[in-house]
C-alpha cells in the first residue's frame, strides 16, 4: 500500500533548525575484526562502512534524541516552551511504553508538547516528518520537533558477521514550524510513503514482543536481534527508493536535473550508487556519511541533513531529495527547497 501527498504546492511549514548527536565511542572495522570473522577490506568493499558509533551502556535512545533535539532547537531559536509536538521515529525505544518521545519531553521540559513514537524502521524519520506536516498544515500545532534516533547496538547479534558490521547508534532532529510566508525556506514540496507487509520476513527483529516473548528456552537463539536477508533486501531497496524518488519529484513538479543534493538513507554504498545512477544524479550531488556512522536506521537522514547543512554542502534555495527504505518493508521520499 502506498500513500502520496496529493499537493504539489509549497506547504506553509518548513524546517527551521537541524541538529544531530553521535556517541563518542568509535568502533572501526579493525575493532570489528577482533570480535567476529571479518576484515576492513571485506566490510568496506561490500558496504562502504569504515566505522560506526556505539552508545554507552548508560545511554538510552532518549538520551541520544534529546542531545540532537537541543542542537536543533538552538539552531531554530526556539525554547522548550515553544514545542507543541514531539515525534520520535525509532525501532529501539527506551521501553515499550511510555513512548521515547515522552522521555524526550521530560528531559527537555517541553510541557506544552503532545508526544508519540513512530515505528517504520529506516523510513521512520520521513514518515514522522510527513505526519508532523499534517499537524502543522491543519493549524492544530505551530512548532514540532521531529527526531530519528536509534541505539541499534542493543539489537545487534555480535556473532553474525553479515549484520553486526552494518549498524551504529545516533540521532538527528529537525524543528518544523508553520509559517505565514507562502514560500518559506526549508519547505517540503512533496512526500511519498509506501509499505509492503508481505515481505516482513526479510528484515526483522522476531523476538522480544507479543508474537515471540523472550523465554529461557529461546534466549540462546537471540531472537531479539536483527535478522536480515541481505540480497533480497538490497533488491527491494533499490527498486522502491527509485520509484519513490521519481514519484516525489513528479508531485513536486521537478525532475532529476533540478536536484541540487540527494540525501539518501545511509545503508549501503552500493545501494546509494545504483539509485543515483538510475536517477541520473552525479556523484557529487549525493551526500554520503555512511563510512563514518554505518546504518543508524531512522537517524541516518536527519543526521546527514544536519551535516550537509552545517558543512555548507547545501545552501538556501537548493532542491533536496530525501529518500529511505526500511524493514516492513517501508519506503518514503520527500522533495524540499532548502
Amino acid at each position: 500500500m502506498q500513500s502520496n501527498d496529493p499537493s504539489s504546492a509549497p506547504c506553509p511549514c518548513s524546517i527551521i533548525g537541524t541538529g544531530s548527536y553521535l556517541p563518542e565511542r568509535i568502533m572501526t572495522n579493525e575493532d570489528m575484526s577482533k570480535i567476529v570473522d571479518t576484515s576492513d577490506e571485506w566490510i568496506t568493499s561490500r558496504t562502504g562502512i569504515k566505522e560506526r558509533r556505539i552508545a554507552g551502556p548508560e545511554q538510552a535512545t532518549s538520551d541520544l534524541a534529546t542531545n540532537a533535539a537541543l542542537k536543533a532547537m538552538e539552531a531554530a531559536g526556539v525554547t522548550a516552551a515553544d514545542i507543541e509536538l514531539i515525534i520520535v521515529a525509532t525501532v529501539t525505544p527506551d521501553m515499550f511504553f511510555p513512548s521515547t518521545a515522552c522521555f524526550v519531553q521530560k528531559k527537555l521540559g517541553a510541557t506544552n508538547a503532545v508526544c508519540f513514537d513512530i515505528s517504520a524502521a529506516c523510513s521512520g524519520f520521513l514518515y514522522a516528518m510527513t505526519v508532523a506536516r499534517q499537524f502543522l498544515n491543519s493549524g492544530s500545532r505551530k512548532t514540532a520537533l521531529v527526531i530519528g534516533a536509534e541505539k541499534l547496538s542493543s539489537l545487534i547479534n555480535w556473532t553474525d558477521r553479515n549484520t553486526c558490521v552494518l549498524f551504529g547508534d545516533g540521532a538527528g532532529a529537525v524543528v518544523m514550524q508553520r509559517s505565514d510566508e507562502p514560500n518559506p525556506p526549508g519547505r517540503v514540496l512533496s512526500a511519498v510513503m509506501g509499505s509492503d507487509g508481505s515481505l516482513t520476513d526479510l528484515l526483522k527483529v522476531p523476538g522480544g514482543a507479543s508474537a515471540c516473548p523472550i523465554t529461557a528456552d529461546n534466549v540462546g537463539l537471540r531472537p531479539n536481534t536483527i535478522h536480515m536477508e541481505g540480497r533480497e533486501t538490497f533488491k527491494h531497496a533499490v527498486t522502491r527508493m527509485c520509484q519513490a524518488s521519481e514519484q516525489a519529484l513528479a508531485i513536486a513538479g521537478k525532475t532529476a536535473a533540478d536536484i541540487d543534493m540527494v540525501i539518501p538513507h545511509q545503508a549501503n554504498a552500493r545501494i546509494i550508487s545504483v539509485i543515483a545512477d538510475r536517477l541520473g544524479v552525479p556523484e557529487e550531488k549525493t551526500f554520503i556519511n555512511l563510512h563514518k556512522y554505518g546504518n543508524t536506521s531512522a537517524a541516518t537522514i536527519p543526521v546527514a541533513l544536519d551535516e550537509a547543512h552545517r558543512s555548507g554542502r547545501i545552501k538556501r534555495g537548493d532542491v533536496l531529495l530525501l529518500v529511505a527504505f526500511g524493514g516492513g518493508f517501508t519506503w518514503a521520499s520527500s522533495v524540499m527547497v532548502w
